[in-house]
């Protein structure tokens, strides 16, 4: 039997490749000669870079860039083994978790330092960049990102604008001039990986449905709006892209509305893009079940999420797919109607967070375990027929 095991990370705990692992070892107390193939994966969130990584081989790359308080941070992304493809998480350089819980302000929050990485990349020769946007602390439309390309901003007396963009000084951007932009895009691929389709304003928009969870008041979410609707009008007039009807364009604080219109960006859902670069469906043409999870498996894992892109991919072949999860919602079984066939916990029992975190490679091969003998009995069932 040819089982593939293609997990996300458990947030906060194991790599997408140890959650792997873990499964493989409770595979294996009940068939040691399956063939198991693990394949990391990622929705193009946390984790993405490291399950990249070890998924496809390559490195890290380390760079101080600008933080979104401005304040210099340590950050990373990953080129990967063919040396030409880069994989960024842009919450390395802007994302929430660098700012102080009592300085978060979208206001003055930039992406300048994702720009910094981006450009890190380029100059290292990367034809193909793929940036997972999740996690941010900015609302700027990726303006500080543009900035550390080399487009330049002019106020309305004709001044470059020469500080870190930031959302809330959006409004006195008068003119865009991207002679000076970075010569490597033009020869790059560059792709947003993202599980978030909201628009850049209104009220599904960036700064209405992320602002608040930034740091942003109701006065500054109104702000924060208006300043959205003036720079994309201002880029639709200046670059003849029209980046406020762009679904996805809100994602991470309007930098997936930057990215396309600065970096001729494309916007695509995370996990398609992870089963792309990982050829999960290669495969999956040969495999006989399919492992998969995440650390909570709810509802919303059918929209967007690992688990549900990986089952999306095995139905194509008919291929049934388990899940294990740290944990199952009350709700978690709306999976089984996006191709999920079976689930299981990790966590069979009453315990505080701080065991299950401790011992959870133990738990989730125990839940693997499991998850096969009952499709044994089942096989078992069937051949008595």
């Amino acid at each position: 039997m040819k089982i593939l095991i293609a997990p996300d990370s458990f947030k906060g705990n194991l790599s997408s490749l140890k959650v792997a692992r873990a499964i493989e070892k409770g595979i294996r107390r009940v068939l040691p000669s399956a063939d198991c193939i693990a394949v990391p994966m990622a929705d193009g969130g946390e984790g993405t870079v490291r399950s990249m990584l070890d998924a496809l081989g390559g490195k890290y790359i380390r760079k101080q860039v600008c933080g979104p308080d401005t304040q210099k941070v340590k950050a990373r992304y990953g080129l990967l083994a063919d040396g030409r493809t880069a994989v960024i998480e842009m919450a390395e350089a802007s994302g929430l978790p660098l700012v102080a819980s009592t300085k978060k302000n979208p206001l003055t929050a930039t992406s300048y330092g994702t720009g910094e990485l981006i450009v890190d990349a380029l100059n290292k020769g990367a034809n193909k960049i793929i940036i997972g946007i999740g996690g941010s602390a900015t609302n700027d439309a990726g303006a500080g990102m543009a900035q550390a390309l080399g487009v330049r901003f002019f106020n309305a007396r004709g001044a470059e604008i020469r500080t870190p963009a930031a959302g809330g000084m959006l409004d006195k951007i008068f003119e865009i001039n991207t002679d000076n932009l970075h010569p490597g895009l033009k020869k790059c691929r560059v792709v947003v990986a993202s599980d978030v389709d909201n628009p850049l304003c209104g009220r599904r928009g960036a700064s209405a449905i992320f602002g608040p969870q930034k740091g942003a008041t109701e006065k500054m979410v109104k702000q924060l709006d208006e300043n959205l609707k003036q720079f994309a009008k201002l880029i639709k007039q200046e670059l003849q892209i029209d980046v406020r009807t762009l679904k996805g364009a809100g994602a991470a604080g309007g930098l997936g509305a930057g990215l396309v219109a600065f970096a001729n960006a494309r916007l695509r859902s995370g996990i398609d893009i992870v089963i792309e670069a990982t050829q999960l469906k290669a495969q999956l043409k040969t495999a006989d079940l399919v492992f998969t999870g995440e650390g909570r498996v709810d509802l919303q894992t059918a929209f967007g999420k690992t688990p549900a892109g990986v089952a999306r991919a095995a139905r194509r072949y008919r291929i049934p797919v388990v899940a294990i999860g740290g944990g199952l919602s009350d709700d978690a079984r709306g999976v089984f109607d996006y191709g999920i066939d079976a689930l299981d916990s990790a966590i069979a029992r009453d315990m505080s967070l701080d065991v299950a975190l401790k011992d959870s490679r133990k738990f989730i091969a125990n839940a693997s375990e499991r998850a096969l003998r009952l499709i044994l009995v089942g096989k078992k069932m069937t051949k008595r027929r």
